[in-house]
């Protein structure tokens, strides 16, 4: 048999494959974003490029307040995983609070790309609590913009292109209701577990 048939018995196989049961089921790396409240929905003109799903706490600072103290977010620790048959699978990015140089050190929720290191920082644009998608005791689900960028030290730019971040079906991270109630307490920190699904969205391309 010659190379010219080999490659050509190669593309009937693989379009017999492409036909059967087992390859119609979704690929590998497509992302499905959920129902979500309408005020959390991306403009047109922003498709979805990355999902990571996320494991760590949001952390809280006990603060005087008055008389009292109330619980004061100090910001999030997480790790987001690319997820494979609902199995965690590879890191590729950690969220944190930071300083963002765009904004002249401003703090704010940052997401840094395990493999390039570029950054982006995240401004929460709307926010919601609505029970029919929101978990009882779950922090609120998010929609973000683009605060600012930056590349990472080897020119790296996954992350840059983001225009918007969703976080959708949170579990856990709100404040503790007890441990902060009078002045003595002030100091005391507190770090909720919480998981989360973020997805990143960046401008179509044009035709």
């Amino acid at each position: 048999m010659t190379k010219r048939s080999l490659l050509i018995t190669a593309g009937v196989l693989a379009l017999g494959l492409a036909s059967s049961p087992a390859a119609a089921q979704p690929a590998i790396g497509r992302i499905d974003v959920p129902p979500m409240p309408a005020t959390l929905e991306v403009p047109a003109g922003h498709v979805v490029f990355l999902e990571g799903q996320a494991v760590g706490t949001q952390n809280y600072i006990c603060m005087a307040a008055g008389t009292g103290a109330a619980w004061k977010f100090l910001g999030p620790q997480a790790t987001l995983f690319l997820s494979i048959g609902g199995d965690l699978e590879q890191q590729i990015a950690t969220h944190f609070l930071s300083a963002n140089p765009a904004e002249n050190g401003t703090l704010r929720a940052t997401w840094q790309h395990s493999f390039d290191t570029s950054q982006v920082w995240g401004r929460v644009k709307a926010s919601s609590t609505d029970p029919n998608y929101v978990a009882p005791g779950a922090i609120p689900w998010l929609l973000l913009e683009s605060a600012g960028s930056a590349l990472g030290p080897a020119g790296g730019s996954r992350l840059t292109e983001t225009t918007f971040i969703q976080r959708l079906n949170t579990s856990g991270g709100v404040a503790p209701a007890t441990g902060c109630s009078v002045p003595s307490d002030a100091g005391v920190v507190a770090l909720v577990p919480y998981t989360t699904d973020y997805f990143f969205y960046k401008a179509r391309r044009r035709p």
